[in-house]
């Protein structure tokens, strides 16, 4: 008894240190690779979110929000003109079922929200908040109601020139309309310039679409279950994720169509509970917006500083501009290509003006935010957050939601979950159809890269790459650089199929369709 009670003591021991040996090695190899990866691609990365000279802005935000604007003016200000119209396209008042396409447009948008509405929401703006003020909420809205016209002029391209095939699927977004747009207008360079934006996503839909998510959802029920292995978690993730995605964009689309709905509503929801608990500081609130934005209350940089975290804020989570929406939209069932253009420009505005703004909302109010007593601002070093815990990012927002009730984190770590796993099936969607683009059709195809991506599912749960993750992030606003330059070419085949499309909706020749 004594021999085997020793025995089992000298394998648990021997399991304890071969398990510590075993992290010792991950978190070694993990730092090595970040090493490498961070000697090699630190360049691309430092260039893709450099500063414009003597600001802190990110000329790759400005490149947004100046191409937002050209859009918003060059089509009359479409997404207020054209808002009522949309919501009823996205009701389904105009679809016939026997146009050609795989999903409806309710379906098109709940996929294009799936890969927007995410972790940004959640931690990029509790970030943005605390270094910018509540006044960088004004500037977020701004950003998000001007992106709404790229989202339009990008999805009405992407449906525009799609490949319908036989067996009723398709293939869309910038990498067609870069190609075949560019090559009917006889403008040289539409190839390569689809080709460049296809390695693009497919690295952003590996990285930021795929690996970050699993890693921070891994993070989230770690903190609430204990900590474990991240493969375990990035097991869990990658064979739900397989199951859905194997079944091609359709049983996507059957996904988020409930997903979305129901993680938007349930965080909604949420987040006006603590509005309401709070009532007697929401006018407060809104002033601190209003007052921040342009005087910049307690931020280092005064209303430059609210300003520049305000639209970068934006433009990380919305996409706006980037392409990627116009993947999912390419799908729709419509032959009116505009009409996708309509419902994608809801997109902007669901995420960032009405998610984005209630987190923004619920940290202000729930009062988490304090002003550094030393600096009268937000900030301790210029980096770092102030507030009551000392917290950042999603650890902000949980906090303000807990302090209205106290298992209210648990509700946020749920929309965690769910957020980070329609990201990754959207972002595996949009990867295949780049991949199909640069290696051709086929299922065997589509497999390969369905695979490749689930592996990556676990190794970003169980590993930490924070270089990977950056190069992945610049990856995806590298694809902003090319898709941008060819709506500059492009926006006047938009103008006009929107002509015609606005001169027969008025005229009555367009009515909503029977069934």
């Amino acid at each position: 008894m004594r021999k085997f009670l020793f025995t089992m003591l000298l394998l648990v021991a021997a399991n304890g240190w071969i398990d510590s040996a075993l992290a010792q090695e991950a978190q070694t190899i993990d730092q090595q690779v970040n090493e490498i990866f961070a000697n090699i691609t630190g360049p691309f990365v430092s260039l893709i979110f450099a500063p414009i000279p003597g600001t802190s802005f990110p000329w790759i935000v400005m490149w947004l929000v100046i191409a937002a604007s050209v859009f918003t003016i060059y089509f009359g200000f479409v997404q207020f003109r054209f808002f009522g119209h949309a919501i009823s396209l996205v009701k389904g008042d105009y679809s016939d079922p026997n146009d050609a396409g795989e999903v409806s447009h309710f379906q098109a948008l709940a996929t294009a929200l799936s890969g927007t509405v995410g972790l940004g929401n959640i931690a990029g703006v509790a970030v943005a908040v605390g270094i910018g003020g509540p006044g960088a909420t004004f500037w977020m809205i701004l950003a998000g109601l001007l992106g709404m016209a790229s989202k339009f002029t990008e999805c009405t391209l992407g449906v525009k020139y799609r490949n319908e095939y036989e067996d009723g699927t398709v293939s869309g977004g910038p990498m067609y309309y870069l190609s075949k747009g560019f090559k009917e207008r006889g403008i040289p360079g539409g190839k390569v310039m689809a080709i460049v934006f296809s390695i693009f996503c497919i690295l952003g839909a590996l990285g930021g679409g795929n690996m970050f998510q699993a890693n921070q959802a891994h993070a989230q029920i770690s903190g609430i279950v204990g900590n474990y292995p991240g493969w375990i978690t990035g097991i869990v993730f990658a064979a739900v994720v397989f199951a859905v995605i194997v079944g091609g964009l359709k049983s996507i689309a059957r996904v988020t169509e409930k997903v979305v709905p129901f993680m938007g509503i349930l965080y909604v929801t949420a987040a006006i509970i603590i509005i309401l608990i709070n009532y007697d500081k929401i006018g407060w609130a809104f002033g601190q917006i209003f007052e921040g934005a342009f005087t910049g209350l307690g931020v280092a940089g005064g209303f430059v500083g609210a300003l520049i975290q305000g639209f970068k804020r934006a433009a990380f989570s919305n996409e706006a501009g980037v392409g990627s929406a116009a993947i999912a939209h390419s799908a729709v069932r419509t032959k009116e290509p505009i009409t996708e253009g309509f419902v994608s420009l809801l997109e902007p505005f669901i995420d960032t003006v009405v998610i984005c703004t209630m987190t923004a909302l619920v940290i202000t109010i729930s009062g988490q935010l304090i002003v550094d007593p030393a600096t009268g601002l937000y900030m301790t070093d210029g980096s770092m957050i102030s507030t009551i815990d000392g917290n950042t990012g999603v650890e902000l927002t949980s906090a303000a939601f807990g302090s209205a009730i106290s298992w209210f984190p648990y509700v946020l770590a749920i929309a965690v979950i769910l957020f980070a796993f329609s990201t990754m099936l959207s972002w595996s969607y949009y990867g295949l159809k780049s991949w199909t683009y640069l290696f051709g059709e086929g299922k065997s195809k589509e497999l390969v890269f369905k695979i490749i991506f689930c592996i990556f599912v676990v190794i970003g749960a169980a590993a930490n790459l924070g270089p990977v993750i950056d190069f992945s992030d610049a990856a995806i606003f590298a694809m902003a650089v090319v898709n941008i330059i060819g709506l500059y070419f492009l926006m006047g085949l938009v103008k006009k199929e929107f002509n015609s499309y606005s001169e027969r909706l008025e005229s009555g020749e367009i009515r909503k369709f029977k069934n």
